[in-house]
């Protein structure tokens, strides 16, 4: 039984520093880096995949909303026309990098308002995926599990990573919780590494209306620039290795 966790990283912004990618990087398998829109810059960018290269992770791109204002966080009323053109955009931008500097890109994940909209909205999820496809066929999609950007990957014949999330709770209906709700966000290591050994040794997750959802758990995402995010991951990787569960790249496990 293995999984492989993934952050967010490459999220700072000119002389704005956001996140702990230094110390979070030594504990996870891949990473996805921001790619200019609602974070991110080129020269941040560029010392981004250095830093994934040196730790020898595995690197995606993490397109999202141009609003560096609300770190892509606010919903934007797009058509799929332009989803399709901001995510080809934003992946070109990254492979560049990832090219020039001697490494390969690995997967795309969605960020924030745009990763959350597509998860329910199959019109923005293929998009998406067309985007992603049009690009190199052989890029994984990493969506949130059992979600519309899952299906719209199989449906393009995409490699598919039904991700789920250690910091964050779940939505009877299987989504995340809105960051505007006081239970969106798992601060205690303890509750969050309980919660992904639910999701993998019982692939079910409990939500916060006490219901409990199946689910497929083939990469864990920890938040880097949130306040417990490095005990969280510490938790979660001492607990999974404890739980006889390896930790390597998703691509390891195919």
């Amino acid at each position: 039984m293995s999984i492989d966790i993934n952050c967010d990283l490459g999220e700072s912004y000119g002389a704005y520093r956001i996140g702990n990618d230094e110390t979070i990087i030594s504990y996870v398998t891949s990473v996805n880096i921001a790619c200019g829109f609602h974070a991110g810059d080129p020269t941040t960018m560029r010392k981004t995949v250095n830093l994934a290269l040196e730790n020898k992770v595995a690197i995606g791109a993490h397109p999202g909303f141009n609003d560096v204002l609300g770190f892509g966080r606010r919903e934007i009323n797009i058509s799929p026309n332009e989803v399709y053109d901001i995510v080809i955009y934003q992946i070109g931008a990254l492979e560049a990098f990832v090219k020039a500097e001697g490494g390969t890109l690995q997967h795309i994940k969605p960020h924030g308002a745009l990763y959350n909209m597509a998860v329910k909205d199959g019109r923005l999820a293929d998009a998406i995926a067309k985007a992603i496809y049009k690009i190199n066929p052989a890029y994984i999609l990493f969506g949130l599990a059992n979600s519309e950007l899952i299906r719209a990957g199989k449906r393009y014949g995409l490699k598919t990573a039904n991700e789920v999330f250690a910091d964050r709770t779940y939505q009877s209906d299987g989504s995340l919780t809105p960051r505007t709700h006081k239970q969106a966000l798992i601060d205690c290591p303890k509750q969050a590494a309980k919660q992904i050994i639910d999701m993998i040794k019982n692939k079910k997750v409990t939500s916060v209306q006490g219901e409990e959802i199946p689910i497929q758990a083939d990469t864990i995402c920890i938040h880097g620039d949130s306040t417990h995010g490095i005990s969280i991951v510490k938790e979660v990787t001492s607990t999974l290795l404890q739980s006889t569960i390896t930790i390597r790249n998703f691509m390891e496990k195919i």
